[in-house]
């Protein structure tokens, strides 16, 4: 099993950025490719960003390319996503999981381990 607790989220002005951390322990974090997922109030999750397990390929929800960034530091057993330009419709809860190999980025259905969130709130 992997533990994983998300952090950095906040209160910002719509423009502002924020970067979130999640921060894995127990199983070889390098084994998974990551993603983040965001959850709005009365919506479902939905996927923002994901990254294989070196680093080298990223995957992004349209409505976050050119504003946000996902990365990750195996040797820190972490994955960040850096979020510029945040806009109101970023207000949401943010998760990270590890995917299922050989599955899709995009679904919610290919990832596990949930952390338990953290909170962005973007003001207009």
């Amino acid at each position: 099993q992997v533990q994983l607790v998300e952090s950095g989220g906040g209160l910002v002005q719509a423009g502002g950025s924020l970067r979130l951390s999640c921060v894995a322990s127990g199983r070889t974090f390098s084994n998974y490719a990551m993603g983040w997922f965001r959850q709005a109030p009365g919506k479902e999750r939905e996927f923002v960003a994901g990254i294989n397990w070196s680093g080298g390929s990223s995957y992004y929800a349209d409505s976050a390319k050119g504003r946000f960034t996902i990365s990750r530091v195996n040797a820190e057993n972490t994955v960040y996503l850096q979020m510029n330009s945040l806009k109101p419709e970023d207000t949401a809860v943010y998760y990270c999981g590890t995917k299922t190999p050989w599955d899709t980025y995009y679904s919610e259905s290919s990832y596990g381990n949930w952390g338990q969130g953290t909170q962005v709130t973007v003001s207009s």
